[in-house]
């Protein structure tokens, strides 16, 4: 054993003392170190790390780009993010009636809880621009589990007939799909091949005129080139083919002085600016 000399003593050298070792099923002391912390990396750190591929995660997503990216790697990433609480909870529809709201859920067929991050947005947007009632939509993520849609509807301007079939147009003239025309009764009808075009240009006038609105039973569209309006009480207004809104504007002007659509007459012929004939109901 060697020694050391201390004081000028020779004293020997203490033999180490041996842990004892503890008995069966009682703990060892401080339990190993996890690997990652052995190798320099803290708790904190790997915290840090896992914030930052999901902070560059959401941008991906944000910007566009997790169409490619779950096509790349399938659907375990959005799983990953729903499992995080990035579900889909909510949908707000704005700028749609209740009839396009229904037609806008059935056409997206969205599920409560579905994987929300690197949702389609622009496949939303194609889908709801296929609803008959949405001219425009823009599709926007609020993270973390909610989708806001906003659409331009096409509002139903008229109803049209033709050969026996009703549809629904709006102010454009393009027959909405889907809409009931029995639920549109109060709307003006437009009957004859391309009614529904020349429409665009006669319902706006119409609406001018309370009194004449008012009385309109349809407007016919005659060798598509002029209209005929005919009133509820079986009369006729024979308009030109040019020069619509004046002869409206004429017309108000003789309800106005004679009261014209309290008569009862059976025709009013406008087709030619210079005159006007009014034929009595019950003449020859």
């Amino acid at each position: 054993m060697p020694a050391v000399i201390r004081g000028g003593r020779r004293q020997a050298m203490p033999a180490p003392r041996r842990r004892a070792a503890a008995p069966r099923g009682q703990a060892r002391g401080p339990q190993t170190q996890p690997r990652f912390l052995e190798q320099g990396l803290t708790p904190s750190m790997a915290w840090a790390g896992a914030g930052s591929f999901v902070f560059v995660a959401l941008i991906i997503a944000l910007f566009g780009w997790g169409a490619e990216i779950g096509r790349a790697t399938g659907r375990a990433i959005d799983n990953q993010f729903a499992a995080m609480g990035f579900r889909l909870e909510q949908v707000h529809i704005q700028g749609a009636s209740p009839a396009g709201q229904r037609a806008i859920l059935d056409e997206l067929r969205l599920e409560r809880g579905q994987p929300f991050v690197f949702m389609d947005l622009d496949g939303l947007r194609t889908q709801i621009e296929g609803v008959g009632w949405v001219s425009q939509a823009r599709v926007v993520r609020l993270l973390p589990n909610t989708l806001v849609i906003e659409v331009a509807e096409r509002r139903p301007a008229a109803v049209w007939q033709l050969d026996g079939a009703v549809r629904v147009v709006d102010a454009q003239g393009t027959v909405i799909p889907g809409a009931d025309p029995g639920r549109f009764s109060e709307l003006p009808l437009v009957v004859g091949a391309g009614a529904e075009q020349a429409s665009a240009e006669l319902i706006p006038l119409i609406q001018r005129w309370p009194r004449l609105r008012d009385r309109l039973d349809a407007a016919v569209w005659v060798d598509g080139r002029r209209w005929n309006l005919l009133l509820r009480d079986g009369g006729v207004i024979q308009l030109p083919a040019d020069g619509i809104d004046a002869a409206l504007v004429q017309l108000e002007a003789m309800d106005q002085q004679e009261r014209l659509l309290d008569l009862g007459f059976a025709r009013v012929d406008m087709r030619v600016a210079e005159s006007v004939a009014v034929e009595p109901r019950g003449s020859a």
